[in-house]
């Protein structure tokens, strides 16, 4: 029997799918052995030490850079999968899921994993409201009246402030620079409203532990932007209710959705060694009906927008997916050079450390910017 080892994520939504199709595909002579790690070892645990023990790893876009400049680090797509087939199934992923994975002109990754930050809330305790709000403005007055948070653990303090930049019409890098000074003002000053505003104990949740106060307590009414987590969208036992999910907010009635991508891919490590059996068992994981039937049977959280769009699908799961499928299509893709996971981890730290010291919001940006710089190799794609 061919084997392997697969690394992926240590919640449900990431190792539940899998280890249920290891079962299945045991049964046609493929033993692969799926490993956990935390959710922030997925997020910032380096990719070539990750190859060196692992077949499949299921990865975040942000490390597709640093496997591109890594010799036989990760396996390009485009060679395990000459004929295209696959590739094409994947274009029907949602939004720029894909792309994403794309990086020194070839894909790094498949997409298994759609989501993007989106409006989490529970419709209870919005002070009699009875939609939650669309605009950063509205945010602010509902703020004065329920506890509303920012999901600021690990990388998310930067990543929400990029969010809140692309929804005030700048995505970060979209010109010379890192983001114009008058955008990122007023996106930490915004965060600053928030932050005085919460519980200093809540700036240590990551997304899976703001998802639990939510379901599971009364201390938190709403996050703006955290990443959609499919399985808290229904309530699972006595002790946890359902959360609701929106799309992210904006920054005027007309304005673009600011979020995001997250979401994780597949990878194939430079080690494995190809098999008709692997290439069989990538193929049907990332195939239209496992991504449909398979994928949501076993708490996963599928990537084609076909998945997304199915009315029964969304039945199942309190129309999660097209309540919040409008902020995947128009999500933000995080740069992908060597050296961005580094400077994700300082710069969120250096926001933190300047919320809770009440810098202004000129000196945070100033130090993001020198972070910036220092990780940023200025001859590499973003």
């Amino acid at each position: 029997m061919v084997e392997y080892r697969g690394l992926t994520w240590d919640h449900p939504r990431g190792y539940r799918a899998l280890e249920e199709s290891a079962k299945v595909w045991e049964r046609r002579g493929l033993r692969i052995r799926w490993d956990r790690q935390p959710l922030e070892g997925f997020e910032s645990r380096k990719i070539d030490e990750l190859a060196a023990r692992y077949d499949l790893i299921v990865i975040d876009h942000p490390h597709v850079g640093e496997a591109a400049a890594l010799n036989n680090c990760l396996a390009a797509v485009e060679k395990w999968f000459p004929e295209k087939g696959l590739l094409g199934v994947c274009e029907k992923a949602i939004g720029p899921v894909l792309a994403s994975y794309r990086y020194a002109g070839q894909h790094w990754a498949l997409p298994l994993d759609a989501a993007t930050q989106v409006m989490a809330y529970r419709a209870d305790l919005l002070n009699g409201e009875k939609n939650p709000p669309r605009t950063w403005n509205e945010l602010c007055t509902l703020a004065e009246r329920v506890p509303i948070v920012l999901c600021l653990a690990g990388p998310h303090a930067l990543l929400t402030f990029f969010s809140v930049c692309v929804a005030h019409g700048e995505p970060p890098l979209s010109r010379p620079g890192f983001i114009s000074r008058e955008t990122g003002e007023a996106a930490l000053e915004l965060m600053s409203f928030f932050f005085q505003r919460m519980e200093r104990g809540a700036s240590e949740l990551n997304p899976i532990g703001i998802l639990d106060e939510l379901s599971r307590t009364n201390r938190i009414a709403l996050c703006p932007l955290i990443y959609g987590y499919v399985n808290y969208a229904t309530a699972a036992d006595a002790g946890r209710r359902a959360v609701q999910f929106a799309n992210a907010p904006v920054a005027s009635a007309t304005g673009r959705l600011g979020s995001t991508l997250g979401g994780t891919g597949l990878a194939v490590s430079g080690r494995a060694v190809r098999s008709d059996e692997l290439v069989g068992y990538i193929t049907w994981l990332l195939s239209e009906q496992t991504q449909r039937e398979f994928i949501p049977d076993f708490e996963g959280q599928p990537s084609l927008r076909p998945a997304w769009t199915d009315p029964d699908v969304n039945r199942r799961f309190s129309h999660f997916y097209e309540k919040t499928a409008a902020s995947v299509e128009q999500a933000w893709i995080r740069p992908r050079y060597p050296g961005y996971i580094r400077f994700q981890s300082e710069g969120s730290e250096i926001i933190r450390a300047g919320l809770r010291a009440g810098s202004s919001p000129s000196m945070i940006l100033r130090d993001l910017e020198l972070s910036f710089n220092r990780h940023h190799p200025h001859d590499q794609e973003i």
